[in-house]
C-alpha cells in the first residue's frame, strides 16, 4: 500500500504511525507545508494520513497553504481515496465536508477516556477489536460538527465529537492514539501557553511518564491501522 502523510509543523509528527508502516512494508512519501513542499498525484497513494497542528483551520493569513490543503483534500475525498485525518486532521476533514468547526467548551489537553459508539455502528469493520472504552492523549481546543451522512464513532465527557466515519473510507479522529513520551514533551515546549487551568487541562507531570497508556495507546493505533488496511485492500 502507498500511504502518503501531511506534516503542518515541524514537532507534530507520525509518532508511532511510522512504526506501523515500517512494520507492514507500506510505501511512505510526506508533504511538510512548512516547508512549502507541494502535494503529490492522486496516482501516489492509496491513504493519505492528514497530522495535526497549533493552528486554527481558518488562519489563511498566517498559513496561505490551508487553502491549498483544503483542495487537496476534497479532490483526495472525491477521488475514492482513503483518509485518516488527525486532530487538525480531522478538523479539516470536517470543514471540507461542509460541517462546522468551532471553539469546543473545553480545551482537552492530556490523558482522559474516549468511549467508543458501536451501539451505533455495530457493522463498522474499522472498529473490529476495538475496546468499548479506553484512554487517549488529547491536545485540542476546537472540535466539529459531525458532517453529513457520517457516523460518530468516538466520543468523551469534554467533546462529543471524537470521531467520525464519513463513506467507510475517510475517518477523523480528535484524540491522538500515535503519541510517544517525545511526541508529547514536543507539544509541551511548543504549546506550554495552553497548559492553564481547565477542567479538562493536565499539568506536564500528568501528562509524562504514562508507559502503560503509551503502550496501550500504541497497540490500538496499530489495531485501527489494520482494520483500515484491511478495508482499503477489500
Amino acid at each position: 500500500m502507498k500511504i502518503h502523510y501531511i506534516q503542518h509543523v515541524k514537532f507534530e509528527t507520525l509518532g508511532t504511525i511510522a512504526q506501523w508502516i515500517e512494520k507492514k512494508g507500506h510505501s511512505l512519501l510526506s508533504t511538510h507545508l512548512y516547508a512549502d513542499e507541494s502535494f503529490p498525484s492522486m496516482d501516489n497513494f492509496d491513504l493519505l494520513i492528514i497530522m495535526g497542528g497549533p493552528m486554527n483551520i481558518y488562519e489563511y493569513e498566517k498559513y496561505p497553504w490551508l487553502i491549498e490543503e483544503k483542495q487537496f483534500i476534497e479532490k483526495t475525498i472525491y477521488a475514492g481515496k482513503a483518509v485518516l485525518g488527525i486532530c487538525l486532521g480531522a478538523q479539516l476533514v470536517a470543514d471540507v465536508l461542509k460541517a462546522e468547526v468551532f471553539k469546543n467548551n473545553y480545551a482537552e489537553i492530556g490523558w482522559f477516556p474516549v468511549f467508543t459508539l458501536k451501539q451505533d455502528s455495530s457493522k463498522l469493520s474499522f472498529l473490529e477489536n476495538i475496546p468499548e472504552k479506553f484512554t487517549a492523549f488529547h491536545w485540542h481546543g476546537d472540535t466539529f460538527n459531525l458532517p453529513g451522512d457520517a457516523k460518530r464513532i468516538f466520543l468523551s465527557e469534554a467533546c462529543k465529537n471524537q470521531g467520525f466515519i464519513y463513506n467507510d473510507r475517510v475517518i477523523g479522529l480528535q484524540f491522538h492514539l500515535e503519541m510517544s513520551n517525545e511526541t508529547i514533551e514536543n507539544a509541551i515546549e511548543n504549546c506550554s501557553d495552553e497548559l492553564v487551568d481547565g477542567k479538562y487541562i493536565q499539568n506536564e507531570k500528568g501528562m509524562l511518564s504514562k508507559y502503560t497508556l503509551l503502550a496501550d495507546s500504541r497497540l490500538l493505533m496499530f489495531k485501527l491501522l489494520d482494520n483500515l488496511e484491511k478495508m482499503i485492500e477489500s
